[in-house]
């Protein structure tokens, strides 16, 4: 997962997967709580999910920012990006 492209697909991949969405309702533009209508448990479950394919945790204080799943695809990228 190196670019914004592949996390996308993975975290849609995971979207439908773990909580059943048709992956029609999973854009960058969708809103976790709202549109895909995700709760704080499974937000708590995308976080793991995310940790385990990347091998890296995302802070709870960065993710309770995320609103939709391009600022997931976001925070996964500084995430997996190598430090300057």
């Amino acid at each position: 997962m190196q670019t914004r492209d592949d996390i996308f697909n993975t975290l849609r991949d995971a979207l439908v997967e773990l909580f059943e969405l048709d992956p029609a309702r999973v854009s960058l533009d969708s809103n976790l709580y709202q549109d895909l209508e995700i709760d704080s448990i499974d937000a708590v479950d995308l976080i793991d999910h995310i940790k385990r394919q990347t091998g890296k945790k995302i802070a709870a204080e960065e993710f309770k920012s995320v609103r939709t799943v391009r600022d997931v695809v976001e925070a996964v990228y500084r995430l997996v990006q190598p430090a300057a």
